[in-house]
């Protein structure tokens, strides 16, 4: 009896939750919603879908592929979705978990016998499940240099191999920071399980059974894959193009991690399989390995804003998702960013609803605060603060305290004067980090050039600015530019790199880099 009538109060309690949730919002207010985000943030592109019980409710592209070419974005515009692809990745291994041709509990060296992580117990106890959830005790962004900018010349075996001499932050399974490598290295898992390249596995396990027709993974033509978004960035005020593809774009060793391509229709479609899956789809991924893929694993950190704005009390992440409470309601999630494109695709599994957006243009923000204005639209239309409101949150300073005492503002960098090889004799020659490889530190003509062996864009001309030695790149795809710091004399000489500026995207992980000098330039 007492079973029984829990499980009425249960059912009770589940019909009050649902009745009490609010309507979804209509196309007009999604409208509404993107546009004022648009404006206030100036975007050059953008591409929005909502789902609302399982159908598509709204689907549309605002802006141009290319700012000033008059090229519109569509629902079928292609687009860089960044580390959205991480759940694409995720779902792969969960497929081949359900073949049986892996388990999750595998010990990572069990398909790859070149896997080593700095710490040997570690690389012995590193479990296939241990990639995707980002406690391996990996410096957050650690070895991201081997990745970006792309495309460079760093295979994935370099990154099985390079792993090895990251020196790890905290301990193994000890707390969270975010990291992109082991996503590649899950990709080489799949790959070795699966008896195929990571990207024939994509297409034979992902995008072909769910329809993803559009998505792009691999080497392709530009010219067969119809509308594509390039990324910008801003030169002042101005809107400019930045990182534009090539005619031929090319197969990157990121893609595991952030390399995948698709168009807003894929976008939705994907998000239609975990919201609303029809029998062929269960057929695809079954109810076990589905489960396993949104289970918790490791705690995230709540940031002061998900508190005010959303109530948020639990914040982890699973394998290639990320899984909060907002305003009491359930949501899966993920984002992308990856060099002038901002993706976001949020569930609300509960409702069979959720949202999928991606921009072409300097995003960060924007994506932050229009998800933010869609997700009420769904949890709490009625204390929405609106686009306005939560930008204005977001620039905001955290506490009073730290508005009466700003961050230091960063030197000029046009105020930095050339350094003259004569300077720098003492310092000249090829230099190698253990895991990011060779480098020249060479005179060329008058100046000083820094030029990476494996990461073609990262070349650039060394200057002095207030007492430092500054290095700034010649290409705009690197993205922070670093100080250089020299240390020690003959044989112990030493090289050491710092972001110019502190708080600068932690992809650029030079205080990771450890050079040693091994020879004059040539």
């Amino acid at each position: 009896m007492k079973h029984a009538i829990a499980l009425v109060l249960a059912l009770l309690t589940a019909n009050t939750v649902r009745a009490a949730q609010p309507a979804g919002p209509t196309p007009q207010a999604v409208d509404a919603t993107v546009r004022e985000a648009i404006a206030r943030y100036r975007l050059p592109g953008i591409a929005v879908g909502v789902i609302e019980d399982g159908k598509v409710t709204f689907a549309r592209g605002y802006g141009e592929t290319v700012h000033g070419s008059g090229d519109p974005v569509t629902d079928r515009t292609l687009f860089k979705i960044a580390s959205n692809s991480k759940a694409m990745t995720a779902s792969l291994l969960a497929r081949l978990v359900q073949q049986g041709k892996l388990q999750w509990d595998d010990p990572v060296v069990k398909h790859l016998h070149a896997f080593a992580m700095h710490d040997p117990w570690v690389t012995a106890h590193m479990t296939v499940s241990d990639l995707l959830v980002h406690n391996s005790g990996l410096p957050e962004g650690g070895g991201d240099l081997m990745l970006w900018p792309e495309p460079n010349l760093f295979t994935r075996d370099d990154i099985v191999r390079g792993l090895r001499h990251i020196k790890p932050a905290y301990g193994f399974r000890a707390g969270y920071a975010y990291d992109n490598l082991l996503y590649v290295v899950a990709g080489q898992v799949a790959a070795a399980a699966g008896g195929a390249s990571y990207e024939e596995l994509v297409r034979r396990e992902v995008f072909e059974p769910l329809g993803l027709s559009g998505c792009r993974v691999g080497e392709f033509a530009l010219k067969d894959a119809g509308s594509v978004a390039q990324p910008h960035g801003r030169d002042g005020d101005r809107i400019v193009t930045t990182r534009g593809d090539a005619a031929i774009v090319p197969a990157i060793a990121s893609a595991p991690a952030g390399g995948i391509r698709c168009t807003l229709d894929d976008m939705l479609a994907w998000a239609r399989n975990w919201l609303a899956p029809s029998d062929a789809q269960k057929a695809w991924l079954g109810d076990a390995q589905r489960a396993e893929l949104w289970k918790a694993r490791t705690p995230m950190p709540i940031s002061r804003l998900k508190r005010q704005w959303d109530g948020t009390h639990y914040y982890a992440y699973a394998y290639g998702f990320r899984l909060a409470d907002v305003d009491g309601q359930w949501t899966v999630s993920h984002t992308g960013t990856l060099g002038g494109m901002y993706s976001m695709m949020m569930l609300l599994p509960d409702r069979r609803s959720g949202f999928v957006f991606m921009i072409n243009g300097d995003g960060g923000s924007a994506r932050t605060v229009l998800g933010e204005a869609l997700l009420k639209l769904f949890t709490s239309p009625d204390t929405s603060k609106g686009v306005a409101s939560y930008a204005d949150d977001l620039e905001r300073p955290a506490t009073p305290a730290s508005s009466a005492t700003p961050a230091p503002a960063l030197p000029d960098i046009a105020k930095r004067t050339p350094v003259r090889p004569a300077e720098l004799r003492d310092w000249l020659g090829v230099w190698r980090d253990p895991w990011f490889g060779e480098v020249r530190l060479c005179a060329v003509g008058d100046a000083v050039e820094w030029r990476s062996a494996k990461s073609p864009k990262m070349h650039g001309r060394i200057g002095r600015l207030e007492g430092r030695y500054l290095l700034v790149w010649d290409d705009e795809a690197v993205d922070e530019n670093a100080w250089l710091t020299f240390a020690g004399q003959g044989a112990a000489r030493a090289l050491r790199m710092a972001k110019f500026d502190p708080d600068g995207d932690f992809s650029s992980d030079y205080e990771d880099l450890a050079f040693s000098r091994e020879r004059d330039c040539d």
